[in-house]
């Protein structure tokens, strides 16, 4: 959208969108705009009728003039809302497709190169040829994972194309010789949202359909597997890498195998609450000497599958989570950063991965994507989808996502 200039008379700009605004609103008073607030001109009143339909109309006769409408609440009782004149019409620049092919081609090739080195037990890969005849072997994890990171991001952009919302095709993000081979992948909104409710639709539509597929996946993967003994003693030079728990995991875990696991030998005199407390949210006592699943590379995919969703509902910023705050509290949500960052900061000192993101969030997650449209408010049932969102979260996120133990030297 472009700034706001002042050449142009401002008396005539207003003289020919107030005709305009008062199709839609009772304008009681209007004042001029300067450049650095990105308005032209911003009408006080009360709309006549429903806030979706008036800006709808509003935005089809703006755009001719060259102008975005911007509803607004006002703390004004006697006039509660506000339209803003902004110069410019959005017209989004067209993405290049090949881009996210390759990508995406890469991050197969990270992905089937992970699942293979998952299972792999021979030597040590000599060259590209080796590890080009081990790429066949790793389909069920690079098929299990690229399934719940493509629904989940075709969740998004369904839900954005079907709101009208300009928006990209999916960035896949590889990471070869990783634990996952890839850091995810995601959109970009190429214009502001319409509204909360079109927000909330593109926030949330992703964890449902990712985790729609993470869920089957897993049980699968789980179902697949085994659980077997943890050794007592961890032989020197070598080491178990056990992977965290959510409430959620915990529970696919008990209905595959109809106990908890990992399954300590003994609670060491402890209530088994105490005992699973602790060990969500530090890792801690490592479970030797009791038993646990050994993760297929399905199993481990689902899991992924997990944690990704956990990891997106963060309930901050640009996060899927944190539009999902944002549309149930505006504004205010920003002041739970603060909590969220401490929190963050202090389950780091158990998995430093989550020092990362306190930073991510730090940087760049203190701002919202601020719709077009602020008076429409959440229609209920929205509202409710918001709530399960943050509920979610509370059942996928995992306080520690992995922990290794190794033996002495």
């Amino acid at each position: 959208m472009e700034s706001y200039r002042t050449s142009g008379d401002p008396l005539e700009m207003a003289a020919r969108l107030k005709p305009l605004v008062e199709r839609v609103m009772q304008v009681s008073a209007f004042t001029y705009g300067r450049p650095e607030q990105g308005f032209a001109v911003r009408f006080s009143g009360r709309l006549y009728g429903d806030s979706m339909e008036a800006y709808d109309q509003l935005a089809a006769a703006f755009q001719p003039l060259d102008f975005t409408p911007l509803f607004r609440k006002s703390a004004d009782s006697a006039a509660p809302h506000e339209i803003l004149a902004a110069p410019g019409v959005i017209r989004p620049n067209p993405s290049n497709p090949l881009i996210n092919l390759l990508m995406f081609v890469l991050t197969v090739l990270a992905m089937l190169l992970t699942g293979a080195l998952y299972d792999y037990q021979g030597a040590d890969p000599a060259g590209l040829g080796d590890y080009l005849r081990l790429l066949p072997a790793g389909w069920p994890f690079a098929a299990s994972l690229l399934g719940i990171l493509l629904a989940h991001e075709f969740g998004h952009y369904i839900a954005a194309r079907r709101s009208g919302t300009a928006v990209t095709l999916p960035y896949f993000l590889p990471f070869p010789f990783s634990q996952f081979g890839t850091l995810g992948a995601f959109i970009q909104l190429k214009a502001p949202p319409k509204n909360r409710r079109v927000l909330l639709d593109i926030g949330i539509s992703g964890p449902l359909a990712g985790l729609a597929v993470a869920v089957p996946v897993l049980l699968v993967g789980l179902f697949l597997a085994h659980v077997e003994p943890i050794p007592a003693v961890i032989p020197a030079g070598t080491g178990y890498t056990f992977e965290g728990n959510s409430i959620l995991y915990l529970g696919l875990k008990f209905l595959a195998f109809g106990k908890l696991l990992p399954a300590p030998a003994s609670f060491g005199g402890e209530s088994a609450l105490w005992f699973w407390i602790k060990y969500l949210f530090t890792g801690l006592p490592a479970p030797l000497g009791g038993s646990d699943v050994f993760l297929n590379q399905v199993a481990w995919a689902g899991w992924a599958g997990l944690l990704v969703t956990g990891l997106n509902l963060i309930p901050a910023g640009q996060l899927d989570g944190g539009h999902a705050l944002y549309v149930l509290l505006g504004k205010r949500a920003s002041r739970l950063i603060p909590v969220i960052l401490g929190a963050l900061i202090l389950l780091g000192f158990v998995w430093q991965g989550w020092w990362l993101w306190a930073a991510i969030i730090f940087f760049i997650g203190r701002t919202h994507a601020e719709p077009l449209d602020q008076i429409t408010e959440l229609d209920p049932p929205r509202r409710g989808l918001a709530v399960l969102a943050l509920v979610i979260f509370f059942l996928v996120f995992t306080p520690i996502p992995l922990r290794a133990f190794f033996g002495a030297k």
